[in-house]
């Protein structure tokens, strides 16, 4: 499980997150919203051990995220992140792409990590466009790309930071359509989101972010249909 309690967060004089706790089970899918700003990407960072944090401790499987004795690299096998932006190699094929960290960080030989990959992209439907490169591919396979090279390396748990910000909204079904798909594999998600009918369907629980802190967090029904604070509801009206 991940466990986050009273973490605190700073860029410069910038306090970006300010006390924040809460626990995720295995199998759980988790969704973050809130406006821009309110701290939800600053922690799915801090999580993955891409930014440091100032106070507070960040567990994963019972393993202190920010200790200086943590190998982050090793823990961040368990723990595969997906950006806005999928940051594909140009010059590499999809399937390439996908290789690439089995090859360098795992260390699997030519033939295992092709397998692995080809069958990570049939998993999230590209196993036509192996041979492409990502130029050719619509901003939605370039996502699923992304997500493939994430599930390629066998994690535990699966971040995904706006994964549908950056799509023409034509394309934005096929991600999610992923993402429920790996909900039902029973894979433990935390994602960062706008699309708040995707929130509310797939999600076990939702959290509201608002100045740094959760807000309110509860089941889809309770956020959705009976907020208890009024910023929750302020917020659901205007994106609803």
């Amino acid at each position: 499980m991940i466990e986050i309690e009273n973490v605190h967060k700073h860029f410069s004089t910038l306090h970006v997150l300010k006390g924040v706790s809460l626990d995720v089970q295995k199998g759980e899918v988790l969704s973050m919203i809130g406006g821009s700003g309110s701290g939800k990407s600053t922690m799915l960072m801090c999580i993955n051990g891409l930014e440091p944090i100032q106070g507070g401790t960040i567990r994963v499987d019972n393993t202190d995220v920010h200790a200086k004795s943590t190998d982050l690299n090793k823990l961040r096998r368990k723990i595969g992140i997906v950006f806005q932006q999928w940051n594909a190699f140009p010059h590499l094929t999809v399937l390439e792409n996908v290789m690439l960290a089995l090859r360098k960080v795992l260390g699997k030989s030519k033939a295992e990590a092709e397998a692995i990959a080809v069958e990570q992209l049939k998993h999230v439907g590209l196993g036509e466009k192996l041979k492409a490169f990502p130029s050719r591919l619509s901003g939605g396979q370039q996502q699923r790309m992304a997500i493939a090279r994430a599930l390629a390396m066998s994690p535990d748990y699966m971040l995904f930071d706006e994964v549908t910000s950056a799509l023409d909204p034509q394309l934005v079904g096929e991600v999610l359509d992923t993402l429920r798909m790996l909900s039902q594999e029973g894979m433990t998600m935390i994602v960062v989101t706008h699309e708040m009918r995707f929130a509310r369907e797939v999600s076990d629980r939702v959290a509201f972010f608002r100045e740094g802190l959760i807000h309110e967090i509860g089941t889809p029904e309770q956020i959705f249909d009976t907020p208890q604070r009024s910023e929750t509801a302020d917020f659901l009206r205007s994106v609803l």
